[in-house]
């Protein structure tokens, strides 16, 4: 679980003040988290991605935005709704201004948060860096990707399989018919060729 340390870093990197109502946003945020129906977008993902941002923080033009950005991207995370990542941008907007942020932070955070639903290419330095921390999963060792593929499926356990397996499969195929998985040249060195692997072979147990 990220400490509580580290969120009051990342305020501080926005030069914005702790107070006991930041702090408590930092429960709630931990709670959302730890919500029983998730089984992939959980604490050990914000874990994960922020050990992954220590490889390429130094990449972003803004990093406290990137992590506030991180922190936020997956805070609203309903099951059965595609807004999911216009209703976290809209919660991490509103956390900024509430701790006195600018509205120009606010409207890239939520630029960043909205480029985590993987619709295009990332172009902005730090939307490459977000996306290839958020992304870091694919390019795993097999054994952690081959546990994520069956936290996925755990988290759509109401859709049926025929349907999972096709729509996974569109994704999956998606990815790689892009050029380059990951957007940064740090990523795409150490992690895009495992990622290639681990989605062919996930392709190859789903019919594709």
């Amino acid at each position: 679980m990220p400490a509580v340390e580290q969120w009051r870093s990342t305020w501080a990197g926005l030069g914005v003040s702790i107070t006991s109502a930041l702090l408590g946003d930092y429960e709630e945020l931990i709670a959302r988290y730890s919500e029983p129906h998730r089984k992939y977008h959980t604490v050990r993902h914000l874990d994960e991605c922020f050990a992954k941002l220590a490889e390429v923080r130094g990449l972003a033009e803004h990093p406290a935005e990137v992590e506030i950005a991180l922190w936020f991207h997956d805070a609203i995370y309903e099951k059965r709704s595609a807004h999911n990542e216009a209703r976290s941008a809209e919660l991490a907007v509103a956390k900024i201004r509430a701790a006195g942020g600018s509205a120009e932070v606010g409207a890239r955070v939520a630029d960043l948060i909205m480029a985590t639903r993987h619709a295009a290419v990332p172009q902005s330095n730090d939307a490459k860096v977000l996306v290839d921390v958020d992304l870091s999963i694919l390019g795993t060792g097999p054994a952690r990707f081959d546990e994520y593929e069956r936290q996925v499926r755990e988290e759509y356990s109401w859709v049926p399989g025929f349907l999972f397996n096709r729509e996974r499969q569109k994704i999956l195929q998606e990815f790689l018919a892009r050029p380059s998985i990951f957007g940064t040249r740090l990523f795409l060195e150490r992690y895009e060729q495992q990622a290639r692997t681990n989605l062919e072979r996930s392709l190859g147990r789903l019919g594709g």
